[in-house]
């Protein structure tokens, strides 16, 4: 009879399982990096206090936009180009479509240098050709992918349009378009709000400046100046 200290089959130890170590490091890894752990989870776009973050960050947008402007006034390309840049640094580059809108900018600067070679060599190409050429082929083209297009079945369809709309998954997979349009469409959204509340408090803020100036002038406060050479309008 053989001892049960000498038993041949000790007891497995459960806790040096490889499943039960893997866990136990996740576990600790995650106590150790709480910061890391707040990066990697999704941006509550619905929350007030992420809309604030926007907000305060657009108008610094708004304001650097309006200085390198100089005098004149802010187009509606660079204030949309300047939200969209904000709204994809608010997300931190954790999405796809956050990071196409952040490279898209440097793609733009290489793209500026090489347009003026592009224009010319396409020039060359249509005096070469006659003018007729590279149209039929332009058409042809078309032809071809919109036939290509009606081809596919609807949902490919409907995942192709979805996938041009959202940046950076004009060529990805539907349940990546649907991961990243998830996430995209409540931060248009709370763009969209943040956007109308600014241009809100403008409108109001305009109107309480100008009903200042108006009871000043018709109390009596020459608004001209003395000594500037202009007399004040007949009433």
């Amino acid at each position: 009879m053989t001892s049960p200290l000498l038993s041949p089959n000790p007891p497995v130890n459960s806790d040096r399982s490889p499943a039960r170590r893997r866990k136990r490091k996740k576990i600790q890894s995650q106590s150790q990096n709480p910061t890391e752990n707040r990066e990697n989870s999704p941006i509550e776009w619905r929350s007030d206090a992420q809309q604030q973050i926007y907000s305060s960050k657009l108008l610094q947008a708004l304001r650097q936009v309006r200085q390198d402007s100089g005098a004149a006034a802010a187009g509606p390309r660079r204030v949309h180009e300047a939200a969209d840049r904000v709204l994809a640094a608010t997300a931190r580059g954790r999405t796809r479509w956050s990071r196409a809108i952040l490279t898209s900018r440097l793609r733009l600067k290489f793209m500026k240098k090489n347009n003026m070679a592009k224009r010319q060599n396409r020039v060359i190409a249509v005096v070469t050709s006659g003018g007729g050429g590279g149209r039929m082929r332009r058409k042809s083209k078309l032809k071809i992918s919109s036939l290509r297009s009606k081809s596919l079945p609807a949902v490919q369809r409907k995942a192709r349009v979805l996938g041009r709309l959202v940046p950076g998954c004009r060529k990805e997979s539907l349940p990546v378009v649907l991961e990243e349009a998830a996430d995209y469409i409540p931060a248009l959204q709370m763009q969209v709000r943040a956007m109308t509340a600014l241009v809100e408090l403008l409108s109001v803020s305009g109107s309480s400046s100008s009903s200042t100036a108006s009871s000043s002038y018709s109390g009596g406060v020459n608004p001209f100046g003395p000594g500037s050479g202009r007399t004040r309008p007949a009433t």
